[in-house]
């Protein structure tokens, strides 16, 4: 089935929850009725990102907090220091129940979520998506309905009731941005402040290292130190035995550590399709949505009747996603997911994804507060890499972890940046440019261009709008054929809009539905 999206254009001067600006956010947006997983892919890649069924783009050169996509790139990613230590202390919990106390400060702290859709609800709202969803349901059931029969397929009933879904959402929930309350590191001391542009400093045990080496080789500078390994070999301080567990631990080692029968708790991440026709997911859907009402009401502070079963249904468990498992994909399919985590039988947490063609993609994160100080933001984001990682021995192009939107401006959301290696879009040209590369320029301006090339433009950019797909009065025409149809003016300058901003080949494929 074809993607399915009703465009609802440009909104501008909405309130923006990074910097509390009243008017300040500006955003294009759609509705997207049915999407497949490939048309995702391809719409992250240039600038959108979802929240429930709204997809929507920030505008980047006029929205008061530029939202930049970044992605991480697990295959070659290094757990940080403080990295390391979230994993440790979640070991130390498992196995002998430790609660580490003490003062963090080398750890970057525990931001709240940001606000983010506290804004783009808002915009949902005045948005009024009040289509004529009826009629066009009935369009769109009549149109699928004899090709589905043709397959020897049911209509899906669901399919339909969420299309019949109501209108406007008047809630206040956050928004498609994923909400990782991963840790922001602390305002550094005047004078000490990291610069991210740069490489990390050399450990001090390292340094330790070297200079033990060099000690050693000047006591003996004709023959070898003891230990040393023969010439040609690299030099090391550690008989070759001992060499391999010398190297860093990776992320798995770190995350799978073996715990001891008698561990003091049980772990367990489960992956359930995001769908009331699974089992899993209709049977922890009441303990799911508990947690989620309990963070919403301890972290952000809503007010119970913001936060729902029907807010919980349509902003977290409501996708546009099309569950899709081709042979060569990964074993889970493609699909929007909860990542549910179970400990000693009760879920403690729950990382909502999308696993797409090329990447994993973060949608939101809740948790028990009780257990903030297991730092489940971050301890999330790493399994979701390691996650990455494991779906990548399968599916080789699926290579990339999307964190949602970096916003240099705003301090609560610069920890996105400490993901290394990372990329961030160039909100013109679409290419992706390492993180080291664009933060310079962010220090000089909020909007930036990180394609240097000046003469390069956006490869995938609509250049023949007329082969735009349309879906119009119960049947699917090229946008050459329905204008000749259309009187008003603002029609075309509606359609050319979304053309420019979803590019050609979505443009190609995706069902552009007018009333």
């Amino acid at each position: 089935m074809a993607s399915v999206v009703e465009y609802k254009g440009l909104k501008a001067g909405y309130h923006c929850g990074y910097c509390d600006a009243e008017e300040g956010k500006v955003s294009c947006g759609m509705w997207a009725h049915s999407m497949t997983v490939q048309d995702y892919q391809d719409l992250i890649d240039r600038g959108w990102r979802r929240s429930g069924k709204y997809v929507y783009k920030p505008v980047m050169n006029q929205t008061c907090c530029p939202q930049y996509t970044i992605r991480c790139r697990p295959l070659q990613f290094q757990p940080s220091k403080s990295h390391k230590k979230v994993l440790k202390k979640m070991l130390k919990f498992l196995a002998k129940g430790e609660i580490s106390k003490g003062n963090y400060e080398d750890e970057p702290m525990e931001p709240t979520m940001e606000d983010t859709v506290a804004g783009d609800f808002g915009l949902i709202n005045k948005l009024d998506i009040q289509c004529d969803l009826k009629t066009f349901s009935d369009d769109l059931t009549e149109r699928f309905e004899s090709e589905e029969k043709k397959k020897g397929k049911s209509p899906k009933e669901e399919e339909s009731s969420e299309l019949i879904q109501s209108q406007a959402m008047e809630e206040k929930l956050g928004s498609g941005e994923p909400s990782h309350p991963v840790k922001v590191p602390s305002v550094p001391k005047p004078g000490k402040g990291a610069d991210l542009s740069k490489p990390p400093c050399r450990k001090a045990k390292e340094i330790r290292k070297e200079r033990k080496r060099l000690k050693l080789m000047q006591q003996n500078p004709a023959g070898q130190p003891e230990g040393f390994q023969a010439q040609g070999e690299s030099p090391s301080l550690f008989p070759p035995k001992a060499n391999k567990s010398n190297q860093p631990k990776s992320l798995e080692d770190l995350i799978f550590e073996s715990l001891p029968e008698n561990a003091s708790h049980k772990l367990e991440v489960r992956l359930v399709p995001v769908s009331f026709e699974d089992p899993e997911f209709k049977s922890s859907f009441s303990r799911s949505f508990s947690l989620y009402v309990k963070y919403q009401m301890a972290i952000h502070q809503d007010p119970p009747d913001e936060c729902g079963k029907t807010e919980f249904t349509r902003f977290l468990c409501s996708s546009p996603l099309e569950a899709e498992n081709p042979p060569n994909g990964p074993d889970c399919g493609y699909g929007s997911f909860h990542q549910q985590y179970w400990l000693d039988g009760r879920i403690i947490a729950v990382g909502v994804i999308d696993v797409l063609p090329y990447c994993v993609s973060s949608v939101y994160l809740y948790y028990d507060p009780d257990y903030s100080f297991l730092s489940l933001g971050v301890y999330s984001a790493l399994r979701e890499i390691a996650f990455t990682r494991q779906l990548h021995q399968k599916t080789s192009q699926l290579s990339y972890y999307y964190m949602g939107f970096y916003i240099h401006s705003c301090p609560k959301m610069k920890y996105k940046g400490q993901y290394r290696p990372s990329d961030l879009l160039c909100p013109e040209t679409y290419i992706w440019v390492p993180i080291e590369q664009c933060l310079p320029s962010l220090e000089n301006s909020k909007y930036c261009r990180f394609n240097q090339d000046p003469e390069a433009v956006d490869e995938g950019r609509s250049k023949d709008p007329d082969r735009l797909q349309v879906f119009y009065k119960k049947a699917i025409m090229p946008y050459g054929v329905y204008k000749k149809q259309q009187r008003d003016p603002g029609e075309e300058a509606a359609v050319l809009q979304y053309a420019r901003l979803v590019g050609q080949p979505c443009s190609e494929r995706m069902l552009l539905f007018r009333n």
